[in-house]
């Protein structure tokens, strides 16, 4: 399935709904922090946008309330991003991992501890594609 292109509001708002698992705008709206506090109605537009675009469904009504859980998966929704991303740099995790170096968004020190955690991943046996 392709994933939604979403906004950081959109994105924002979904992850809260992962953390709450099922829940109503104004439960979405309360569990934000207090430097993130927007209007009920922003939520609620947030909230439709991400059912129209396939992200959310609703799952029950209660009262005047619905309910809300995320149709797709956290880890699904980052693959597509991380795609999406190495698709920028031609597909080549090199070019990504340079730019971020030149940009400072990374150190030598991370790298190196990818380096170690890739080395303790490969060790275990989960180290990628198996070939027979």
């Amino acid at each position: 399935m392709k994933m939604p292109r979403l906004s950081k509001a959109e994105t924002r708002i979904l992850e809260q709904v992962w953390k709450l698992e099922t829940c109503s705008v104004r439960e979405v709206l309360e569990s934000l922090p207090a430097e993130e506090s927007v209007a009920y109605t922003t939520v609620q537009t947030l909230i439709y946008r991400l059912e129209e675009k396939g992200a959310l469904r609703k799952v029950k009504k209660i009262g005047n309330a619905q309910l809300f859980e995320a149709a797709i998966d956290q880890n699904e929704h980052r693959t597509g991003l991380l795609r999406d991303l190495l698709d920028l740099f031609g597909g080549s995790p090199r070019l990504l991992v340079s730019s971020l170096i030149e940009n400072g968004e990374i150190t030598l020190k991370d790298l190196k501890a990818l380096e170690n955690a890739a080395g303790r991943k490969s060790s275990r046996g989960g180290g990628g594609k198996r070939h027979a």
